[in-house]
């Protein structure tokens, strides 16, 4: 500072010229600190948070620091004032994506600096160190490296490593910064420090390393102190098989575990055991032979061979049946390899992860008991028989492996998948002691794969071996349908008609292989052909009800057509306008520390043939479906499914900027049927899960199924959604879960959804409408044609127009015809009135005659005169006749009128007839 001019560094020293380094974790550095964040106004009861995250923050670990492993969100923050642009360049390590890990830069207002738009930071695979830099701005730069766990159940997440953090862009060094412990300069003007070499040490800016004494002490690369070495035990040796010799025979050998750190000098240490005991060899794998050689060899194209036989070629109609099995373990096979790998430090590297036992291999070693014990299987493709060709999205081939787990301690066993080797993908993991199982991850697209199994038996950051006795066994590994495999068997293949000799003709797409002729022959409809079996026509797996098949009979979907037959009456339901993909996002939902979090879910109904069309991805900033890209190859971050889900963080939530999406999973890729019947293959839906209909229309059930199984869910996931006719939700309608269920499924494995919608109505009929019909008006008359109401029905045939036809109008005839009743009935009741009367005056005159002759002389008195007076009625005149009705005296008594003739009887007289 005195002479401002710019001075060499001495030894033990080093210095970046206008840059600083963080190399050094065993504490935090100086200008370093940790701030968790936790928002009380997105958490959840405070009850589900007692201690919230006072106690988070990240750890250094010696070479590394580490971040938090729970679900709080902590930042790790330096500031630095730069005189010129330059850069922060840092190393880090990022295997789990249930944690959230972000690197941005802010200015000394906290605003964010616009060279941090992209500030996620991706995943690195497992045991690999990735870094990132990003460019710097003169003036205040306040850097942030923060991490945010999501434990939704989940076990504890992996945390991120960071190390070797560099910064360019101050004026000038000041000082020079001392070797660390473990490394050395023995140069002036060094720009960086040099890693000591095993057994040897150096203290804080040493010149040089100092050399253990080789005897009694050791220490591993970049130690700053020599250990003592400590008595030989069984955890100090292994044992491996030779290749086989020329008798089959196999040696037995045992090796210190390199480097050796024990001593056998010792009182209480043990030696190694004597080797080359011979035991016979296993034979060999399936597809291999041993031509009297001492090591086994691959079947030539066209033959096969269970492993103990010559290989022999296939005979005609016959194919080889390729792929590997490997279930005799006395050499690694030559695709596959083995290493060992330390997040932390290099002491196992160039070791074996995994040894060859005979009948199975097991996790090694290692150097440490936090080691990642490493095991690839690289396939180049994958391709069905010729005697079929897989459409897109089926199944091209498989793996399978039998595996068991002896643990005492948190062991992990994860099997990984990188396709076109983009990234590692954690497919599975396995914690603890587990049984001897079996395991099956299915290959749905024909590229470069490479399968990793990686054990790790502890990740506490231990640097002995304390759980030497853990391990992993793996019994079996099968893959089919590889196109570099071998053959331990052959498939009947079809024979082409032009073609009849012993080279096969694949059948074409749909065909299966006739058992009696063994030619192609075509699927029948609504079947497809399952990609395990194209021999005989039970290769042919009839579709579920209302589905369909695609033309190459490769999969079965549904045309979101569906026909019902309901008390002689047909429904016919059209779901096309909800073919396209439905959502819904429930919540909230809140972690242990106060983190809240949504599920959000894509339906696609129908798909589009048997295209998957709902699609989830990873870490996005916008997770709604148009910003999804259909086709993706990056197989980590985005998922194709009928059905898929994943976990979204509002943008509110720990201080994100925008919502987030993570651990998105398929939960039906393979569409099962269509049926109004609550059940189907075992997917039951209860009747009180949802609420009641709101009428009679049956619901319809679309069921769906995962074909990927995980270790909570052997048989895969499974999901069934209902259909309900609402014409209260016109459109797309809304999709809701069970009450009882609030995260879409009550046991992780079988989904349930309900989509209530106006589209989910069945085609409206003619029983769907009545007809009304007007009065008759100057002789036309009309028919109107109304909906039932409530109308329970869509589309469909349309309302009839109203109809107008011709009446006669009846008034008139009807006034006249009124008219004319009444005059008749008024007539009739005169007449009756009339000879009523007359009918009593006759009675009263018998009466009085009657009456005269019961006198006491018993004559009748003398007539007054001897004829009637003039003007004088006649009222002595007796007329006698039979008792008649009263309608017979009336017809006699008209008659009587008419004729003036009266029947008369002249009466005995007491007077002499001479009076």
């Amino acid at each position: 500072m005195k002479n401002q001019v710019c001075s060499k560094c001495g030894e033990g020293t080093y210095s970046l010229g206008s840059g600083i380094k963080f190399d050094e974790w065993d504490e935090l550095p100086a200008g370093f600190s940790n701030v968790a964040t936790f928002m009380d106004t997105v958490v959840g009861p405070s009850d589900s948070r007692p201690d919230g995250c006072n106690n988070s923050s990240w750890v250094p670990r010696g070479n590394y620091i580490e971040s938090n492993r729970d679900d709080c969100t902590v930042s790790l923050i330096y500031a630095v004032h730069l005189k010129k642009s330059g850069y922060v360049f840092f190393e880090y390590q990022y295997v789990d994506n249930n944690i959230f890990f972000e690197f941005f830069i802010q200015n000394d207002q906290c605003q964010e600096m616009d060279t941090t738009a992209d500030k996620w930071v991706k995943l690195t695979d497992n045991g690999e160190w990735g870094s990132h830099s990003v460019m710097l701005k003169s003036g205040t730069n306040i850097l942030y490296w923060r991490t945010t766990g999501i434990l939704m159940g989940s076990k504890a997440v992996k945390p991120v490593l960071v190390k070797n953090i560099t910064i360019e862009g101050v004026a000038y060094t000041s000082e020079c910064f001392p070797c660390k412990p473990g490394t050395f300069s023995d140069k002036p003007g060094s720009f960086n420090c040099q890693v000591c070499p095993r057994n040897t040490y150096s203290e804080k800016g040493a010149k040089e390393c100092i050399k253990c004494d080789e005897h009694s002490q050791f220490s591993e690369e970049g130690s700053s102190e020599c250990t003592e070495r400590p008595p030989c035990t069984t955890k100090d040796y292994f044992q491996i098989h030779t290749p086989c010799d020329e008798e089959g025979k196999t040696q037995i050998m045992y090796k210190w575990i390199e480097p050796k750190i024990c001593r056998e000098d010792l009182t209480d240490a043990i030696r190694l055991p004597p080797s080359g005991e011979k035991k016979d060899c296993p034979p060999c794998n399936p597809g291999f032979y041993n031509n009297g050689s001492s090591s086994c060899h691959p079947c030539p194209p066209g033959t096969f061979s269970d492993g103990t036989k010559e290989c022999r070629p296939c005979p005609a109609g016959m194919e080889p049946a390729l792929g590997f099995e490997y279930k005799w373990w006395n050499v690694l096979p030559g695709n596959m390899k083995t290493s060992c790998f330390n997040v932390g430090n290099s002491k196992c590297d160039g070791m074996n992860g995994w040894e060859v036992a005979g009948d199975h291999i097991q996790s090694g070693a290692g150097g440490s008991d936090n080691d990642y014990l490493i095991l690839n299987l690289h396939i180049p493709g994958f391709k069905p028989p010729t005697s079929m060709t897989g459409a897109m999205g089926s199944e091209l081939g498989r793996i399978t492996f039998v595996f068991e787990t002896l643990c005492s301690a948190d062991c992990v066993l994860y099997f990984m998948v990188d396709i076109n080797r983009k990234s590692t993908n954690v497919v599975e993991s396995w914690g603890g002691t587990k049984e001897k199982q079996a395991y099956t991850h299915i290959i749905f697209k024909n590229a470069t794969f490479t399968f990793t199994w990686a054990f790790q038996r502890t990740n506490q950051g231990q640097d002995n071996r304390r759980f030497i006795n853990d391990m992993v066994k793996i019994y079996s590994i099968t893959a089919t349908n590889a196109v570099d495999g071998v053959a331990s068997s052959c498939r009947a293949c079809a024979l082409g008609s032009e073609q009849s000799g012993s080279s096969c003709v694949p059948c074409p797409p749909g065909h299966y292989i006739e058992k009696e002729t063994n030619q192609c022959k075509e699927c029948p409809p609504d079947t497809y052909l399952s990609i395990h079996q194209v021999y005989g026509k039970e290769a042919c797996i009839p579709c579920g009800p209302g589905s369909r098949s695609t033309q190459d009979h490769s999969v079965c979907y549904s045309d979101c057509f569906f026909h019902h037959e309901k008390e002689n009456q047909s429904l016919h339901y059209d779901f096309s306008n909800l073919s396209s993909v439905g959502s819904l996002m429930n919540g909230p939902s809140f972690t242990s520390k106060g983190t809240k979090y949504f599920h959000f879910f894509n339906i696609s109904l129908c798909g589009h043939e048997g295209k998957k069309m709902a699609l989830c991805t990873n870490n996005i900033t916008d997770f709604t479906i148009k910003e999804m890209v259909a086709g993706s190859d990056d197989y980590t971050n985005l998922v194709g499914a009928y059905i898929c889900q994943s976990t979204i963080i509002p943008s509110e939530s720990k201080g994100f900027r925008a919502a987030l999406s993570s651990q998105s999973i398929i939960l039906a890729d393979t569409f099962l049927g269509v049926t109004v019947e609550t059940t189907l293959q075992n997917i039951n839906i209860k009747e009180d899960m949802f609420p009641v209909p709101p009428s009679q229309i049956p619901d319809v059930h679309f069921f769906y199924k995962s074909s990927t199984t995980t270790t909570s869910c052997v048989n895969g996931r499974s999901t069934a959604v209902k259909m309900r006719c609402n014409p209260t939700k016109p459109g797309a309608g809304v999709i809701s879960v069970p009450s009882k269920c609030p995260a879409g499924t009550c046991d992780g494995c079988t989904f349930y959804f309900l989509w209530e919608s106006a589209e989910a109505c069945p085609l409206c009929t003619e029983h769907d409408f009545h007809e009304i019909e007007g009065a008759c008006k100057r002789g036309f008359q009309e028919t109107l044609y109304v909906w039932n109401e409530p109308k329970w029905c869509i589309k469909g045939i349309s309302l009839p127009e109203k109809k107008l036809s011709t009446c006669e109008t009846v008034d008139f005839w009807l006034k006249v015809g009124a008219g004319v009743g009444a005059f008749t009935a008024v007539l009739l009741v005169a007449l009756t009135c009339y000879f009523w009367k007359k009918n009593k005056k006759l009675e009263y005159k018998y009466s009085k005659l009657v009456m005269t002759t019961n006198s006491k002389d018993c004559e009748l008195p003398a007539a007054d005169s001897c004829a009637i007076m003039e003007g004088e009625d006649n009222e002595e005149e007796v007329v006698y006749s039979n008792k008649q009705s009263l309608l017979g005296k009336l017809k006699s008594l008209a008659t009587k009128e008419k004729e003036d003739h009266f029947e008369s009887v002249q009466l005995k007289s007491s007077r002499s007839p001479n009076i």
